[in-house]
C-alpha cells in the first residue's frame, strides 16, 4: 500500500519528494540513490533529481511507495 503525501504548489521536485517522505536523510543522499538509478516515477527509473513531481504521480524507493496528491 502506498502512502499519499500532499503538496500544496503545483509539483514538487524529486529530491525533495524523497526526503519529505524520510526514505532518505538528507540532499545528498538523494542525490546519490537518485543518480544511481534506483528511484521509480510512474514505474520507470528516473536519474533527474529536479524532475517535476505533479499530483498523481508515484514515486517508489527501496520497497517504498508514495503517491503525490495536492
Amino acid at each position: 500500500m502506498a502512502d499519499i503525501i500532499k503538496i500544496k504548489d503545483e509539483f514538487i521536485k524529486l529530491g525533495q519528494v524523497l526526503k519529505f517522505a524520510n526514505m532518505v536523510e538528507n540532499g545528498a543522499e538523494a542525490k546519490e540513490v537518485i543518480a544511481d538509478g534506483l528511484v521509480l516515477v510512474n514505474d520507470e527509473v528516473e536519474t533527474r533529481r529536479g524532475k517535476k513531481i505533479y499530483s498523481g504521480d508515484k514515486v517508489s524507493f527501496n520497497g517504498e511507495e508514495i503517491i503525490i496528491e495536492n
